[in-house]
């Protein structure tokens, strides 16, 4: 292997994360021709383009996209050993990038870190929020957070919470004036908000358990979403009913503001995890983020 294939690995896998050449550049601390040199170096050597360029941004193609995922846990290791051997073997440190939804950043991740990042202050959190459903090893991430049902078989999975029940829920001033569906087949007669999803773009299927079996229900209604608080907000409105996860409603279903229908078919998904790739030695700090969950949660 030549040398330089390492560094310029690392520079290719930067440019990747940073989706430009300057901003690359700016988080390296390099001059923007030098991070270009390097990745056309690499290119030329392996003889294969690695990046699509374009005037406003650069994106990986399918030879890099596949370099980047078999490369990437190595990379993180070389980073995170490198960085220890700095600061003590003792002492876990470096960037943990984690790809998390925005219910559990809030409610889990944001409280947890306060204490944590006390006590390891050589390490940094950079915290990427969104509900689609990523790929942590191509998308350069350490780890995830995600509902344990989405969690890949390879992967390692932490469990950071209690299994979630789901609900159906809407204003008073909804029912007042339409009134409570109390079967599966009333729904086509409601305004149900639906939910786009980030992955794929389509409207989420409300899933329900009648029995043994499940069941997955395409609603209709007038408003779409692709946001959870935002839809959340629009049941509080009276716009219709919202298929939702009971504790990102708590608070509401409590003052009245939001009340439940259709308990009896609502059913319990697996809670929220956290998970990393089976297959890559975890850095130290992620190792040190693991327990502190693992021991918030038991307190």
């Amino acid at each position: 292997m030549d040398r330089r294939d390492i560094a310029d690995l690392l520079v290719f896998q930067t440019v990747v994360e940073a989706g430009s050449f300057t901003r690359a550049a700016a988080r390296m601390g390099r001059a923007q021709s030098g991070v270009s040199q390097a990745v056309s170096a690499l290119e030329a050597r392996l003889g294969v383009p690695l990046l699509a360029r374009s005037t406003r941004s650069v994106r990986p193609t399918e030879a890099g996209q596949r370099l980047l995922e078999q490369v990437a846990p190595a990379l993180r290791q070389i980073e995170s050993g490198l960085s220890e051997a700095r600061q003590g073997h003792d002492q876990p440190s470096g960037t943990l990038r984690l790809t998390v939804m925005e219910y559990p950043a809030r409610a889990i991740l944001v409280p947890a870190l306060t204490e944590f990042l006390a006590d390891y202050p050589g390490v940094r959190v950079d915290i990427h929020v969104s509900d689609r459903f990523t790929d942590v090893v191509a998308g350069g991430f350490d780890a995830g957070i995600r509902f344990g049902t989405h969690v890949e078989k390879d992967m390692v999975a932490v469990p950071l919470g209690p299994d979630v029940r789901a609900a159906i829920v809407a204003a008073p001033s909804y029912y007042a004036r339409r009134g409570y569906p109390e079967r599966l087949e009333d729904l086509a007669a409601h305004d149900c908000l639906n939910y786009r999803t980030a992955s794929h773009g389509d409207l989420f299927r409300w899933m329900f358990r009648e029995g043994a079996r499940t069941i997955e229900i395409p609603v209709g209604g007038a408003a779409i979403f692709n946001d959870g608080p935002v839809m959340i907000e629009a049941a509080l409105a009276g716009l219709g009913l919202a298929y939702v996860f009971e504790p990102h409603v708590a608070e509401h279903l409590d003052s009245g503001r939001l009340e439940a229908c259709l308990e009896r078919f609502c059913p319990v998904w697996s809670g929220y995890h956290l998970y990393y790739p089976s297959r890559s030695q975890k850095s130290a700090a992620l190792s040190a983020l693991v327990n502190h969950l693992r021991h918030r949660r038991h307190q």
